[in-house]
């Protein structure tokens, strides 16, 4: 008979060998974030950029086409952190463009109000290994930074943007340098710093110091790429130097044709082209050779994002742990039409290098404007900060070999807010007791084919940010803009045969309309949206704050 003591140690090392057993069956997760990157940029959404790694990625998963986020980063990735809406967890809007009557109301803090527990803590209270590399733009308290919300390890931007070689504001609207932090404490970057390249290097290195000890790993990496100011290494720049002399016209409908080939947009579409753009065959010669050489700089920024995430992706594999990692490819809103360079242009030209031969270089100063911006958000209408398609509609995709058929491809509406509920029903984790609700629903019975859908088709899903506004209701879109984007007035679109918003069915379909803005004000009712008011302006409001943060009158 053997000695019950031996009997005991032999089912404690039974337990913890199936118990080590269940924990590597849990998913690993890769949280990708680009920042203000277009739909049709990757060339698996009609883009001539060259993204093989992102590429692949959808064809080994699942590709969204109807992904909504908000039409401004921080807002997006608040709601990403935590699956509850911005309006409830800090971020009602941009802490930079906040309105005078939302200033220091409940959920127009800022940054994390705490009401609202992030997946980070909740999966490293589950066990995981938490890390993030890149961009954060919620807050840089002690109490706001990554470090005191769920995790282990974090080197970030707390700003909104920061210059990609050096510790060094990118507008006038940052008064002071950007803020690293590496953890808790306020960090420097080292000489050779190039951001994707340096958060790359960061994450991999943390995944890999913990490889051996069988806990999961949940990693988000939110590169700075494609933010203004566009650089990248030259020799990525080169390679697209004559890409663009077709110009924007071109270049657009170039896309829209590759979209319609890939069954990814319907044939037919009118693309609509803003009054703010001119014929790329009107201007001047000096001025098409500028602006091919800015979106040059911008696709060569884009594939070195592209190449990094391939490191990622081939680390894991060459270390067996891809097919057990959940992937997710995501942007945080549309491209980026807004020139700083006009509105500040003494500041440009006294702080950085803006000759041809040095844009996307160390010091120097891109940005693509509203022309570029239009063919990134191919086929729909309008850009960032915008309610429309161009504005909220952002490419997805999500990877995991062991749940997610191969290859496959939904037009299912999703959201950002679904990221959250979808990660922790693959994880087994269940959400907080202590948080608010959960806003979103998980995307798992779509992804491992067991539905078709995220959403009934009779749900209302509404959002607002900074006086734009949408509600989502089947195929109908009801959607607001004040200007520059649009007139303060409700309209009515079918995104299933009107993608591009140019057919406003408000004025045939009142019933509808009434319908879907009382859903609007229930959801402004229950998030604590506080309008902005008739006379906000987007621009004025963002000097107006950045001159009162610098102390000026």
């Amino acid at each position: 008979m053997k000695n019950p003591a031996v009997k005991l140690c032999g089912l404690v090392v039974l337990v913890l060998s199936v118990l080590a057993v269940a924990q590597e069956k849990r998913p690993n997760v890769l949280l990708i974030v680009a920042d203000d990157m277009g739909w049709s940029d990757a060339g698996v959404y009609g883009g001539e950029i060259f993204t093989p790694n992102l590429n692949r990625l959808a064809s080994q998963g699942y590709q969204f086409l109807n992904f909504h986020v908000g039409s401004m980063c921080a807002p997006t990735r608040s709601m990403l952190m935590t699956g509850v809406d911005n309006h409830v967890v800090g971020m009602g809007n941009m802490i930079e463009l906040v309105a005078d009557n939302q200033r220091g109301k409940p959920g127009y803090e800022g940054r994390l109000n705490g009401r609202a527990v992030t997946i980070a803590t909740l999966l490293r209270d589950a066990g995981y290994h938490t890390y993030m590399a890149g961009k954060w733009h919620l807050g840089y308290t002690q109490q706001t930074l990554p470090a005191s919300q769920g995790f282990e390890d974090s080197f970030i931007l707390a700003e909104g943007g920061a210059d990609n070689y050096e510790k060094k504001s990118y507008s006038p609207t940052y008064p002071t340098p950007p803020h690293f932090f590496d953890g808790l404490k306020e960090a420097e970057l080292p000489a050779d710093f190039y951001s994707s390249q340096f958060y790359t290097d960061k994450m991999i290195g943390w995944i890999d110091s913990n490889k051996g000890d069988g806990k999961p790993f949940f990693a988000y990496l939110a590169y700075q790429a494609v933010h203004m100011p566009l650089q990248a290494p030259d020799d990525y720049t080169q390679r697209y130097l004559w890409t663009y002399d077709a110009g924007w016209n071109n270049i657009r409908k170039f896309r829209y044709q590759r979209q319609v080939a890939l069954g990814i947009a319907p044939a037919g579409l009118q693309l609509a082209t803003p009054s703010v753009i001119p014929a790329w065959d009107s201007l001047p010669a000096d001025e098409r050779r500028m602006d091919a050489k800015r979106m040059a700089v911008y696709a060569g920024m884009l594939e070195y994002m592209d190449m990094s995430i391939g490191r990622v992706l081939e680390y894991l594999k060459q270390k067996g742990m891809l097919d057990n990692t959940i992937v997710i490819f995501m942007s945080d809103n549309g491209g980026e039409a807004h020139e700083l360079m006009d509105h500040f242009p003494e500041y440009y030209a006294k702080n950085f290098n803006l000759t041809y031969e040095h844009l996307g270089q160390k010091g120097s100063f891109v940005e693509y404007g509203p022309a570029w911006a239009n063919v990134s958000m191919t086929p729909f209408s309008s850009f960032k900060s915008s309610a429309s398609e161009g504005g909220v509609r952002a490419p997805l995709i999500v990877s995991y070999p062991k749940a997610i058929p191969m290859g496959q491809r939904t037009d299912a509406f999703a959201s950002v807010v679904d990221v959250v509920p979808t990660l922790l029903q693959f994880a087994n984790v269940k959400p907080s007791s202590t948080s608010v609700p959960l806003a979103g629903r998980s995307m798992v019975a779509l992804l491992t084919g067991q539905s078709d859908q995220v959403y009934p088709s009779d749900a209302s899903i509404s959002q607002e940010l900074s006086g734009g506004a949408a509600v989502y209701q089947g195929d109908y879109k009801l959607v607001r803009n004040i200007p520059p984007y649009g007139d303060r007035k409700w309209h009515l679109y079918d995104l299933r045969t009107d993608p591009t918003e140019s057919k406003d069915l408000a004025a045939s379909d009142p019933d509808r309309v009434k319908s879907m803005s009382a859903a609007y004000a229930e959801y402004v009712k229950q998030n604590g949206v506080i309008e902005v008011p008739d006379d906000y302006d987007i621009t004025a409001q963002a000097t107006k704050n950045a001159n009162a943060k610098a102390g000026k009158h």
